[in-house]
């Protein structure tokens, strides 16, 4: 049998609820029958935000306590119902999920690397489809800063993944000028990454707390563990298969 291609799918707040107030389901079958589509050939690995998207949906917390501890609150909340989500919608085109929490101090040991990639290697080989989300519970760096992106690049280099896919609002990175002028305009192809960071204009996402920047630096991540990456506009249906077929407009980081 022929190597599967291993991709690292991280997927933003914006995309999972297309930039409303909810987690849409019709997104994450969208997500689903790609998958299902694609697993003749690829392995995915997948990084969700969503977790304090989904419990707001259904609970406001009072508290007095500072809005970092509120957020974690509504994490824990909110990531069973994410998982069960996925795990009913993904059931259905034949795919098996599980749950993986993660934090970024689990990448500073060595006996905890080595254990993610054992036990996320074991799930994958079995057909299961890890759903990785920050163990928002005890850590705050997401929740403040990354919103996963830097979760989904250490993933991704420590599994050796062979595509890092970042699905967000955007037709990858626009040009600076374009976006000035009001008409963005999709930078195709990224071979000078220097030259790259002249061009961003940074900018918060709804739901999410990271913004292009973030991006930008989780893709120098995967760059440096030689991992190409993909930025792509994960509201759109089918924005995985398109952009493999190159219907699409998209940002590629060599």
């Amino acid at each position: 049998m022929a190597k599967k291609k291993r991709i690292l799918l991280k997927v933003g707040s914006n995309t999972l609820t297309k930039e409303t107030d909810n987690i849409s389901r019709g997104k994450i079958e969208d997500i689903a029958s790609q998958i299902a589509q694609l697993k003749g050939t690829c392995e995915f690995i997948i990084v969700s935000s969503g977790a304090i998207a989904v419990a707001k949906q259904f609970v406001k917390l009072e508290s007095k306590q500072e809005e970092v501890f509120v957020k974690q609150a509504l994490a824990s909340i909110g990531q069973p119902h994410l998982i069960r989500i996925y795990q009913e919608i993904f059931r259905e085109y034949g795919l098996l999920t599980s749950q993986c929490l993660l934090s970024y101090s689990d990448f500073e040991k060595k006996d905890s690397r080595t254990n993610i990639v054992n036990t996320i290697n074991v799930l994958v080989n079995n057909n299961y489809i890890p759903i990785i989300n920050e163990n928002d519970t005890v850590a705050t760096d997401e929740i403040k800063f990354g919103d996963n992106d830097k979760l989904g690049a250490l993933t991704a280099s420590l599994l050796k993944a062979d595509l890092f896919i970042i699905a967000t609002n955007t037709h990858g990175i626009y040009t600076k000028e374009s976006m000035q002028n009001g008409t963005p305009k999709t930078i195709d192809v990224v071979e000078d990454f220097k030259a790259l960071q002249n061009e961003v204009v940074n900018s918060k996402s709804t739901h999410g707390s990271g913004g292009m920047q973030s991006k930008i630096e989780a893709a120098s991540l995967a760059k440096n563990a030689n991992i190409e990456t993909w930025i792509l506009n994960g509201l759109e249906e089918d924005f995985i298969l398109n952009a493999f077929e190159n219907k699409v407009p998209f940002t590629k980081i060599k």
